[in-house]
């Protein structure tokens, strides 16, 4: 059974490799879009199993248009394309429940192992990035830190705050609401006595909490 897919990027070359790319595979390209409008109005009419999304986007940032795919076609899974292994980026996509994010770079084994296991509903295919963002986000551990003077929510939130999430973002991540958000973030800044969400990141690089 092959699995339908949609590409969403601005360049027309990129489009055309991965088409090459994927020929003779168990992959086909149902539709192309070259901006995140064209991209949400074609995932709409045609229900693709997944849409491979690039990160930045003409019409806006890529991660905008990956969260009203998720509003308007929650079916289809959404897989990342990125230049960069930037772990703002990552953190976000996960936060914003996308299913995979892969590289440009990538091999043809790697990117069609990527969008298959996405189409089958698997965790994430590599074993780098996107696995290992997920896991610290979602990690529960207490510090055993007497200089961390935080709460496991609390830790959770400001790691959050340190890959560069927005308190939207951290709030869907971690299932609580905004107001939420902004009270753990008003503590953890009193906390550790810095001023701005800057340099609660830099404190929490420093103490090895990211």
């Amino acid at each position: 059974m092959s699995v339908r897919l949609l590409v969403a990027d601005d360049h027309e070359v990129i489009r055309t490799g991965l088409a090459s790319l994927l020929a003779g595979s168990d992959i086909e390209i149902v539709a192309e879009a070259a901006t995140g409008k064209e991209a949400v109005q074609k995932a709409e009419e045609i229900k693709p199993d997944v849409i491979l999304l690039d990160i930045r986007m003409p019409d806006g940032d890529g991660l905008a248009t990956l969260e009203k795919l998720r509003a308007k076609v929650p079916e289809s899974r959404v897989v990342m394309l990125s230049t960069y292994d930037n772990p703002t980026y990552i953190a976000r996509a996960v936060a914003l429940g996308a299913a995979d994010y892969v590289l440009k770079g990538s091999t043809r084994e790697a990117l069609l192992e990527t969008i298959t296991a996405a189409a089958n509903g698997e965790s994430p295919s590599r074993s780098g990035e996107l696995r290992r963002i997920a896991g610290a986000m979602k990690i529960r551990q207490v510090i055993d830190d007497d200089e961390v003077p935080l709460t496991q929510r609390e830790t959770q939130v400001l790691r959050h705050v340190a890959l560069g999430l927005s308190n939207k973002e951290i709030g869907r991540s971690l299932e609580i609401s905004v107001e939420t958000v902004k009270e753990h973030v008003q503590n953890i800044l009193r906390k550790i006595a810095v001023s701005d969400r800057t340099q609660a990141a830099v404190w929490a690089v420093r103490k090895g909490l990211v």
